[in-house]
């Protein structure tokens, strides 16, 4: 699918305000310091100003992702501020399993706004670490979502 297909703009502004509304997470744009892109703390979403809306609309729902897990269980939040590159190998299949997780909820709550046409970008997009994984089924994913607002 070419990214030309998919209404960046307009998606990135559903996703926020979604985030917002129904999650209040806050999202804030910033410069974030090189060479990340986007940050979080697990109530807010930060998201460097100088980003594409492709590559924004990606970190919203990436790093919507790892809010859900860090809410759900913030042990999580260890794993995140343990791996840094270059990855132990040890650790290699822990981070994984946790961004796979991450990128099934972005996956997820973009369903769950109507937004459905982006799984094969989403996909491609997301790391290589996680690419060939991250698609496989978002039920769990949706039923964490719904778990952690309370719905």
């Amino acid at each position: 699918m070419d990214s030309i297909e998919i209404p960046f703009d307009e998606y990135s502004a559903r996703v926020q305000k979604h985030l917002e509304d129904v999650y209040g997470i806050r999202i804030v744009t910033r410069d974030i310091p090189d060479p990340l892109t986007g940050d979080l703390d697990g109530a807010e979403i930060d998201i460097d100003y100088a980003v594409s809306p492709e590559h924004r609309l990606f970190l919203l729902a990436h790093l919507f992702g790892h809010t859900v897990q860090w809410n759900v269980n913030p042990a999580l939040f260890e794993i995140g501020r343990r791996y840094q590159p270059p990855v132990n190998e040890d650790l290699i299949p822990t981070v994984i399993a946790y961004e796979r997780e991450a990128a099934r909820y972005g996956l997820a709550m973009l369903h769950e706004i109507g937004i459905t046409d982006t799984d094969q970008w989403f996909c491609a997009t997301t790391p290589p670490v996680t690419r060939h994984t991250c698609c496989i089924s978002i039920a769990p994913a949706k039923s964490a979502i719904f778990a952690a607002s309370g719905q």
